[in-house]
């Protein structure tokens, strides 16, 4: 009894500990996520607590929900408008990643990000249908209270959902990456090389990208080098980065962002950023299928060859008359 006791108590503190990080995560990132508000100084096109809670519920499971409201409640106890809405918004904000845990778990989602369904679970269910929860809730409470008027309501819900869905399809993937990643060994200097100018070209792309000229669409070329030659190691931060800067072009309203109304530019940013995200994903699950492939097809040709090796040396041996033994 008393070591079940010691390990009750030892898993219930590593719990606490787990709500305490995710808490920490969830407000940090928030604070982040704040410095591109667009609407009320509390809504982001880009939302990456929302993506640290739903890799933070897809790793450690639905113990963690509490850490997931207390970062939320942190976040927006101080931008108000009242206490009520406060619980309000901060309910939506824990539902929309538990709503995504619960799409992704029921579809067979694998956190490893190997395969085709798994990415596009990961697009249409965690983050464009899950985060509908939290935008719904989150303009709807503003609405109510008065602070955003009622026309400004689906510009406000468009910036929600997608703040949310991005942090979801940018964030996410990079975490559950994280997981499983591992220290190089054996890389040739020409790999290093090559990851260094990926790195410096998607520099200078955000640059482009952040500049009065519409050229988003330079960013369509290196999410393709850096999946084929990287996969996921390469696709992932390589979105993150291209979908930032266009974050950053919308929130100065410049290249494709500039002239137009704050829900036309949503649209504009939600369709580049899902279709950045889309292409990250899905070519990198499919590089990742192709190798793995390839790794069993060179296994079973090397079971094949080793099965041919044991027979032709058995059919070589001479069939010896009963009773003679095999002369030394």
């Amino acid at each position: 009894m008393a070591v079940a006791g010691q390990v009750r108590y030892r898993r219930g503190g590593v719990a606490v500990v787990e709500i305490c990080v995710v808490a920490a995560l969830y407000y940090a990132s928030a604070e982040l996520g704040l410095l591109q508000q667009l609407v009320r100084g509390q809504v982001s096109p880009l939302w990456p607590p929302s993506g640290i809670a739903l890799a933070s519920l897809l790793l450690r499971g639905l113990r963690v929900w509490p850490g997931i409201a207390l970062g939320a409640f942190l976040t927006n106890v101080t931008l108000g408008p009242s206490f009520l809405a406060v619980l309000t918004i901060t309910a939506g904000n824990t539902l929309a990643p538990v709503c995504s845990y619960a799409l992704l778990r029921r579809a067979g989602f694998r956190t490893a990000l190997s395969r085709l369904q798994d990415a596009l679970a990961l697009i249409f269910l965690g983050a464009f249908t899950g985060m509908l929860v939290s935008a719904t809730a989150g303009s709807g409470t503003l609405v109510l209270t008065g602070v955003v008027d009622s026309g400004d309501f689906w510009s406000t819900w468009s910036v929600w959902w997608t703040g949310d869905a991005m942090g979801v399809l940018t964030v996410t993937p990079l975490l559950l990456l994280l997981r499983s990643a591992r220290l190089p060994r054996g890389i040739r200097r020409a790999r290093w090389v090559e990851a260094g100018l990926l790195v410096a070209a998607t520099a200078c792309v955000g640059f482009v990208e952040t500049g009065r000229t519409p050229l988003l669409f330079l960013g369509f070329p290196l999410l393709i080098w850096a999946a084929f030659r990287f996969q996921r190691a390469g696709a992932a931060p390589c979105a993150l980065a291209v979908s930032v800067f266009a974050i950053v072009a919308a929130g100065r309203k410049t290249g494709p962002f500039a002239g137009h109304d704050l829900f036309t530019n949503m649209i504009t940013l939600q369709a580049f950023n899902g279709s950045i995200a889309l292409t990250a994903l899905l070519l990198g699950a499919a590089v990742a299928e192709r190798a793995q492939t390839e790794r069993e097809i060179a296994q079973a040709c090397a079971t094949l060859a080793g099965m041919a090796t044991r027979i032709a040396g058995s059919e070589r041996r001479p069939v010896l008359p009963a009773g003679r033994s095999e002369p030394e």
